[in-house]
């Protein structure tokens, strides 16, 4: 078990790689800020995968026990 401790992350070191990128870990990300960077990634694994039967069905399904 202490071999493996020896490899995690530290958080500053985390911290440090961040801020090479210039993000900081204690700023928040806005909710709308981070829909958008997921939106397109998964919108292309839809694609690729052929998701949208399934899509179409949990929605319509969801929809139903909305009326209900």
């Amino acid at each position: 078990m202490e071999r493996t401790a020896e490899h995690a992350a530290r958080p500053e070191a985390v911290a440090g790689a961040l801020a090479a990128f210039g993000a900081q870990p204690s700023e928040r990300r806005h909710p709308l800020v981070a829909l958008a960077m997921v939106l397109p990634f998964a919108i292309v694994l839809t694609v690729v995968f052929g998701g949208w039967e399934a899509v179409i069905t949990h929605a319509s399904s969801v929809a139903g026990m909305m009326g209900r």
